[in-house]
């Protein structure tokens, strides 16, 4: 089972415009938004899947407003698991090893690691 990932976001409504639109965008992808008791900062909960739908789904945007928050979830997302990465791995067995490193944003060597176990087993 994927775990979601926690992101605080301070003053999420406060930093963006047109909050509305990214608000459906990300509850669009699966993801949790919702506000933490009466302050202004919010909670994201979600998995690596949804996180790169996210990310992908800010930068496709021509809205600058949103892009602090692709650059904090980019820089606080925790690496997978080997074992995240091997659920990856067996669902697109056709995907090949640069696909799998710009998708995972793990390392050559990891993803390869990664493969091997998934072949000999």
């Amino acid at each position: 089972m994927v775990t979601p990932v926690n992101f605080i976001l301070n003053g999420f409504v406060k930093r963006t415009t047109n909050t509305e639109i990214l608000k459906q965008g990300i509850k669009s992808t699966g993801a949790t938004l919702s506000r933490k008791g009466r302050s202004r900062n919010w909670l994201l909960q979600a998995d690596h899947d949804q996180i790169r739908e996210i990310t992908t789904l800010i930068y496709q945007t021509d809205e600058s407003s949103w892009l602090w928050l692709a650059k904090k979830i980019n820089d606080e997302k925790p690496q997978l698991t080997p074992a995240e990465l091997r659920i990856i791995i067996e669902r697109n067995p056709t995907m090949s090893v640069s696909q799998l490193v710009s998708l995972t944003d793990c390392s050559l060597f990891e993803v390869r690691k990664a493969l091997d176990k998934v072949e000999w087993d």
